[in-house]
């Protein structure tokens, strides 16, 4: 249903619209909200927020209705307007169309040419949403769905994506944000969402500056996949930096008193690299797996709060480079045999 704004201090002219639009708004087609002048129009704004277009006199105390209209396009430029007046001279005209008119009616209103205008408007406004939205779509989808995938057109292609794969050595991280699961539990879902968005994004510039990806993100927690010339060396500068600017953020404080900490595992060697999705789905995701990422998910779990864990191969690899320390032998799950895990402190 088409939400219409008509402002007009005429009386006479709301019962007039009433009246000839009486079967689009008996068919719920149209609806019609009305003001007494510009000022009055803005306060109905405020209200209703979903109004498509606005049909607006000149001559209007209090606000006039080309101020409306500069007013208009500083409040939704997606909302379109109609002038509806007597003052149908070309200098009117010219200064409503510069000011964001989309067309103009001369009083006494021919209530068939004034329908059509309201049917051209209306169609106007929703081609445009239609387009917005298909554009949004279109590059939310990006965000989460490797472009060679929005480009797939079969079943075939998935197919042969789905048996690309090769084993290359690497780093994987896995950085989980502390005790944010009791904030998740009792705070509003936009504050928990603009919170943890921020913090991700803390460690999402800092991966990004050692030419790390982002693998995924899983509920408060990211990970991330380093290869190429020293994929463990970056991988480990990363988190320690992350470290440091959560820890900081966390200084600042926020409304709710939490400060954020984060608990982190690292580990390096040989993974699957390849695309797992589904045939069916049509969606494929470009990932690592494989028992190297296992034991960097488990070190991630036994690591306390502004802890990086790393394997005794990580720190053989690495000891001349970070001063880390022993932590002993940690039962990781699915493991065998203990695995003797060392500390990163900087």
């Amino acid at each position: 249903m088409a939400k219409i704004l008509v402002v007009d201090d005429e009386e006479d002219l709301e019962v007039l619209i009433r009246q000839k639009f009486r079967q689009k708004i008996r068919q719920q087609e149209y609806e019609f909200i009305f003001a007494m002048n510009g000022r009055h129009a803005l306060e109905q704004l405020e209200v209703h927020k979903d109004i498509d277009m606005v049909l607006s006199d000149i001559n209007m105390p209090e606000m006039d209705g080309l101020t409306l209209l500069s007013k208009l396009g500083e409040q939704n430029s997606l909302m379109k307007s109609v002038i509806v007046s007597a003052y149908g001279d070309m200098d009117n005209i010219r200064t409503a169309m510069n000011r964001g008119a989309f067309d103009f009616v001369t009083k006494p209103v021919n209530f068939s040419d004034l329908e059509i205008t309201i049917e051209k408007t209306i169609k106007h406004v929703y081609q445009i949403r239609e387009t917005l939205r298909a554009v949004k779509e279109n590059n939310i989808l990006k965000m989460y769905v490797d472009e060679t995938v929005l480009n797939f057109m079969g079943g075939k292609e998935i197919e042969r994506a789905l048996t690309e794969s090769e084993i290359q050595e690497g780093t994987v991280c896995f950085i989980d944000i502390c005790g944010f699961t009791s904030i998740s539990e009792n705070e509003p879902a936009d504050v928990v969402v603009n919170m943890l968005n921020a913090y991700f994004d803390i460690m999402v510039q800092e991966i990004i500056k050692e030419n790390g990806v982002v693998d995924k993100f899983m509920g408060d927690a990211v990970m991330a996949t380093f290869k190429g010339e020293y994929h463990l060396d970056r991988a480990i500068e990363t988190c320690l930096s992350i470290r440091n600017k959560i820890k900081i953020s966390g200084m600042e404080g926020n409304s709710l008193g939490y400060h954020p900490e984060v608990s982190i595992g690292i580990n390096t060697g040989d993974m699957v690299w390849g695309n797992i999705g589904s045939k069916t789905l049509k969606r494929l995701d470009y990932t690592v797996i494989g028992d190297t990422v296992n034991v960097a998910a488990r070190l991630q779990a036994a690591a306390n709060r502004n802890q990086i864990l790393i394997s005794d191969k990580s720190y053989s690899l690495v000891k001349d480079s970070f001063q880390c320390q022993e932590v002993g032998l940690l039962k990781l799950k699915n493991k065998q045999t203990p695995l003797m895990a060392y500390e990163v402190l900087e």
